[in-house]
């Protein structure tokens, strides 16, 4: 609530616990469980999914760390594999995915958000600049979806 007499900004309740998922959890999913856990810290328990599990993708290893969000570390994992199952929101950036969330869900209370995301690895070309270009907007379209989406006063130069 904004309050007149404080000068203070809305408030925004953010969720305790968030699920990114895509299709291989080597690029997409990664990239936005980076990101927001760059803008939030602890504050929010982020994990990421695939509908597959995939290696993270080299090229998404490069964008990130370009903004200083290391990922080379990320551990794939498919929904079978998740060791928890308590979510407050599950964000799907594929069509695959989104239908995998909602099947997982059916009987649990858990707010499924829809963000279609292009997915960079069907850029096929030997040259590598336009590959990194088409990551680079990838990430860049995910920083402002999150931004917009979990306010922080951290900032992201991108």
């Amino acid at each position: 609530m904004y309050s007149s007499y404080t000068g203070l900004a809305p408030v925004v309740e953010l969720p305790s616990a968030v699920l990114f998922a895509c299709t291989m959890n080597s690029v997409r999913s990664p990239m936005a469980e980076g990101i927001l856990k760059f803008l939030h810290g602890s504050r929010i328990y982020v994990d990421s999914v695939g509908v597959r599990a995939l290696e993270v993708d080299g090229y998404a290893i490069a964008v990130m760390d370009e903004i200083g969000i290391d990922i080379s570390g990320h551990k794939p994992k498919d929904f079978d594999a998740l060791e928890d199952n308590y979510y407050d929101l599950i964000i799907s950036l594929s069509p695959e995915a989104q239908h995998r969330a909602i099947e997982m869900t059916r009987v649990m209370a858990v707010d499924i958000e829809f963000w279609h995301t292009f997915d960079p690895t069907v850029v096929y070309t030997d040259d590598r600049n336009v590959r990194l270009d088409a990551y680079r907007q990838v990430r860049d379209n995910l920083i402002e979806h999150l931004k917009k989406r979990f306010p922080s006063v951290k900032a992201i130069d991108s």
